[in-house]
């Protein structure tokens, strides 16, 4: 079920499936990427994991599991809408037969959102109801409309991140020395994501050349930022600015065991853990 918060200029709505954003808007602009052929999602949230471990298997308690799909669970489940005010929106997952068949941990996972004079702050907190320590990772994947306005066009736009940055994509290739923006083009995408460990950076925009139009994330709990938007088809007229908790879970399949994966945040029995991040929208 979709809930809408609207205050002042800002307006968004959620959905109970995925706790997932399906809209934001500024003065009645929509900056969010709205589900088209290109890609069937507008913001997921990746929890317990960021991607997948390799074959998506790993161990944890000794014993095998196996996820069904990339990026956790999460993003694919039926929240338990919890409640809303005038200004913010709250989703609730607990553990269940199907989670605890992928994830070993008993666990409430609350998603909220709350509104900004110019944007969003996103909550994902989680609780360990298990009777020992839980391991996870947790990501945003927002989609942004690229152009953000009509007449635009994808390669009007740039990425800009707050501090310089030594910036490769995943195939090794120099995108950019101790400089802080990046040309939005297809073939920037050519290598997948291009996320940056440890950054600089604690925020990262999208911009218009032609226009004061932009995006920005800051993520000022992040060790990872990740950008992204699909190579070679230009019905994808989208960005995504992703902050995760650390790099991808695929980075630490040297380890196939959860409890040693050097990345995966540990929280102790009856603990809580609370990683924010905005999107503030011009």
């Amino acid at each position: 079920m979709l809930y809408t918060v609207k205050k002042d200029n800002i307006e968004f709505s959620a959905d109970t499936a995925g706790a997932e954003l399906h809209s934001l808007r500024l003065g009645g602009k929509e900056y969010l990427w709205q589900c088209g052929d290109a890609w069937k999602r507008y913001a997921p949230v990746l929890f317990p994991f960021v991607c997948s471990p390799e074959g998506r298997a790993y161990r944890a308690d000794g014993k095998d599991y196996k996820m069904k799909a990339n990026h956790g669970f999460a993003r694919d489940l039926e929240f338990k809408f919890v409640r809303a005010d005038d200004s913010s929106v709250e989703f609730l997952l607990t553990d269940s037969k199907e989670t605890l068949a992928q994830y070993p941990y008993s666990f409430e996972f609350t998603v909220r959102y709350t509104s900004l004079e110019n944007g969003v702050r996103v909550e994902n907190i989680v609780k360990n109801t298990s009777d020992r320590a839980m391991y996870f990772y947790i990501g945003g994947h927002p989609a942004f409309n690229c152009p953000i306005n009509e007449g635009e066009s994808f390669e009007d736009y740039y990425i800009e991140y707050e501090n310089n940055e030594h910036i490769v994509d995943q195939a090794g290739n120099l995108l950019a020395e101790n400089g802080n923006v990046l040309d939005v083009t297809r073939k920037l995408f050519d290598n997948d994501a291009i996320i940056i460990d440890q950054p600089n950076s604690k925020a990262v925009a999208l911009k218009s050349r032609r226009s004061d139009s932009s995006v920005t994330v800051r993520y000022p709990q992040s060790d990872c930022i990740a950008v992204w938007s699909p190579t070679g088809d230009d019905r994808a007229a989208f960005v995504c600015l992703e902050p995760w908790t650390s790099v991808p879970v695929y980075a630490d399949d040297e380890f196939a065991d959860i409890e040693k994966k050097p990345h995966a945040i540990s929280l102790d029995k009856d603990k809580v853990y609370s990683y924010a991040y905005t999107i503030e929208l011009a």
